[in-house]
């Protein structure tokens, strides 16, 4: 089969792939690069970072297969790849671990400032008293969306001794037991963004969720907060963020690993502000994580080229 590797991903993996299948990368992510890379391929493997548009898709007449590395499908034009009849599978579960304690290496880097006083010992300077922050231990931890990910920083959470709760899209009675068993409240969204000391984001990014983090949200926000996003950058209006970190009156910090605008060259208007962490999105960036996504890539590969995709795909897995 003829695979295009639209995203890097692990090298063992593009090693395995390779002996038995034509692999190629495409020149760049840029629209125009990717409808001629594609255009001859039967499997696309991406992962975030990469937009695979109608048009892209439709370059690809021959295309049978999309292999999302991971859960979001905000970059795939699903209406186009249903109307080229493409099988779409994504690889979510291996994601939530990394993702949740990148969650918490963000949430201590911004509430304990190790970024402005790793910047200010690297410069000589020793200002001790000035960089005092808050304890976890004993604060609300609100979750919005608390799924796969979300659940597990909930449950994290919980472990440090911090009032865990969350909302969910559609909530019902055997999800907040099983949140319940992770030392996680299920309640709704007003709740978690009014109470939250830490207000983790963790929803995908869809019509629904677009810029909810916004001027009449942020608005609402306990003051002193901290807002960590490692969900998808358009989730958070930054526009409405900088006017409210810069104000602050209610949320006091803010650590971003995702963001509206990605990509090299691109420098973030939070990139002056000492009370915002900034990180490339890189929560699923775990080697072993990656390591397992790619086997798992592997055995999907293998299973479609063999006609038996339907029996290899697990639960959660399934998209088109």
């Amino acid at each position: 089969m003829k695979i295009l590797l639209a995203s890097p991903i692990d090298p063992g993996t593009v090693e395995v792939l390779s002996e038995s299948h034509d692999v190629v990368k495409p020149a760049s992510t840029t629209r125009e690069a990717l409808k001629e890379a594609i255009a001859d391929r039967d499997v696309v493997v991406l992962r975030s970072g990469v937009m695979l548009s109608a048009d892209v898709l439709a370059a690809a007449p021959g295309l049978e297969l999309l292999v999302r590395a991971g859960a979001g499908l905000d970059n795939i034009d699903l209406d186009q790849a249903r109307a080229q009849g493409l099988r779409v599978v994504k690889i979510p579960g291996m994601s939530a671990p990394p993702v949740a304690e990148f969650t918490f290496a963000l949430l201590l880097s911004l509430a304990r400032k190790v970024t402005v006083a790793d910047r200010a010992l690297r410069d000589g300077h020793w200002p001790k008293p000035s960089l005092g922050g808050p304890l976890l231990h004993g604060k609300t931890l609100g979750i919005v969306g608390a799924g796969n990910i979300g659940a597990l920083v909930g449950q994290m959470g919980a472990s440090w001794g911090m009032r865990a709760i969350g909302c969910v899209a559609n909530p019902n009675d055997t999800i907040a037991q099983q949140l319940l068993g992770r030392g996680v409240r299920l309640t709704d969204f007003d709740e978690v963004l009014t109470t939250a000391d830490f207000l983790c984001l963790h929803t995908p990014l869809d019509e629904s969720t677009r810029h909810l983090i916004g001027s009449e949200a942020l608005s609402r926000m306990k003051p002193g907060s901290l807002l960590i996003n490692v969900a998808r950058g358009g989730v958070v209006d930054e526009a409405a963020l900088f006017e409210a970190l810069n104000r602050a009156d209610t949320v006091a910090g803010a650590a971003l690993d995702v963001h509206e605008i990605e990509g090299e060259g691109t420098r973030s208007r939070f990139a002056d502000m000492d009370n915002v962490v900034l990180t490339p999105h890189i929560g699923a960036m775990a080697v072993d994580s990656q390591r397992l996504i790619g086997e798992r890539i592997v055995e999907l590969v293998r299973a479609h080229d063999n006609a038996k995709l339907d029996e290899e795909i697990r639960d959660g897995e399934h998209v088109l």
